[in-house]
């Protein structure tokens, strides 16, 4: 499914010819500019997007932020902010999208996803098991003072009391803390819950901006997560623009990809990326060491 055809980036001569024009330039230092001239020098074409279209280059290339552009014209939902200058929202205007009517359909469902979510989450995660295991330690402690306590009987008002003893002597100290604290979250490596994040927050029916989703990923989680997105474009009417130096997401079948380091900015096979080939090299060079 396509609910995003096409994006356009603003000319250079338009940058330019803003740049030169604005009053708050001619009082503002370069790097403040942000994002005008992140793509000076390359000729960045309009991107034709396709189910699944992949943004590749170096650090400073400009992925993320055609995400954030895509993310920003679209008006799509985001959890974590991200830095924009004061020239943002100038540079946004000069931008282009091109969208099918069944976007509006899907909008509801479509959203932002960058690192930064998944890291939220993980420390989510992890302040409720802190909780969870200082109940626990609370609940052992009661076990303890129940199972061994020399209890009689003395009134009505001490029947919750009995009742508590009774339980601790019936039951191992594990089931009684398991039967009355809240169901445990699952105990899972950072890379397995950010798996399960991205599972989670991706639905049927929508666009997703993913910005570099294989972190905290491991190889094997990396090749379960581009199993998962070639499903969902698949078979569930998804469209991923995605980030990414993984070269897992990269060999997705049918992706289209952006490749950002090259002049002008063109679509190539994952496999003629200048990084793809530095890591075939890198085996190459340490072939013998890797076959014995």
């Amino acid at each position: 499914m396509i609910y995003l055809t096409r994006f356009s980036l603003p000319g250079e001569g338009s940058e330019l010819s803003f740049l030169k024009n604005s009053r708050e330039n001619k009082r503002t230092c370069y790097t403040s500019r942000y994002p005008f001239g992140v793509f000076f020098g390359r000729e960045a074409p309009a991107l034709e997007l396709e189910p699944v279209t992949i943004l590749c280059g170096g650090n400073g290339s400009g992925k993320t932020t055609i995400l954030n552009l895509i993310g920003e014209k679209l008006g799509l939902r985001r959890g974590t902010v991200f830095n924009r200058s004061s020239f943002f929202g100038e540079y946004l205007e000069w931008c282009r999208v091109e969208t099918a009517p069944a976007f509006q359909g899907a909008k509801e469902h479509s959203r932002v996803i960058t690192s930064d979510d998944v890291f939220d989450y993980l420390l989510d995660l992890r302040c409720i098991n802190e909780n969870i295991e200082n109940r626990r330690r609370e609940l052992l402690e009661e076990y303890a003072d129940a199972r061994y306590a020399k209890f009689q009987m003395r009134s009505m008002e001490d029947v919750d009391r009995l009742r508590q003893v009774v339980d601790a002597q019936r039951r191992t100290g594990s089931r009684y803390v398991r039967d009355r604290v809240m169901n445990d979250v699952v105990e899972k490596s950072n890379g397995e819950s950010a798996f399960a994040f991205f599972t989670k927050e991706i639905q049927e029916d929508g666009l997703y901006l993913l910005d570099e989703p294989e972190n905290s990923l491991s190889p094997r989680l990396q090749e379960e997560l581009r199993a998962f997105l070639e499903d969902s474009a698949r078979f569930y009417r998804c469209q991923f623009v995605i980030s990414t130096h993984s070269p897992f997401l990269l060999a997705m079948r049918g992706a289209k990809i952006y490749d950002l380091d090259s002049v002008p900015i063109q679509p190539r096979p994952w496999t003629e990326l200048e990084h793809i080939r530095a890591y075939w090299q890198f085996f190459q060079d340490h072939r013998e060491e890797l076959e014995d």
